[in-house]
């Protein structure tokens, strides 16, 4: 029974596949060097994608700023939009002025009605 029996194979211990016939893509690195701890981070990507000029520092989590010829590059960030807040987006459409009346008399109705409760009930 014993000269019977079927041997198994761990699952994930070995892989069935063979790398015959398999071509890898190129692949090209990118040095990557933080600002903040002076630390340098190299990333593999593949040579068709293009490399972002800025990525995430695997050491404190800042931005690191790709290296050229051991230069960093210049990041220009004047075409990105800043977030406005809703406070930002209220002022365009009134003035303090307005705002400060509004405040007011919304004050005076919250009063008045303050004062119109039954005390304990």
């Amino acid at each position: 029974m014993a000269d019977r029996s079927l041997r198994g194979m761990r699952l994930g211990a070995q892989s069935l596949q063979s790398e015959e016939g398999v071509t890898f893509s190129a692949r090209v690195s990118h040095t990557y060097r933080c600002a903040t701890c002076s630390k340098e981070t190299v990333m593999i990507f593949s040579a068709d994608a293009e490399a972002p000029d800025e990525w995430e520092c695997k050491y404190c989590s800042r931005v690191a700023t790709r290296l050229v010829d051991s230069t960093p590059v210049i990041v220009d960030h004047s075409g990105e939009k800043i977030a406005r807040s809703h406070w930002d987006m209220l002022l365009e459409r009134r003035t303090r002025a307005e705002l400060e009346d509004l405040l007011q008399e919304r004050l005076t109705v919250l009063r008045e009605r303050r004062g119109q409760q039954k005390i304990g009930a």
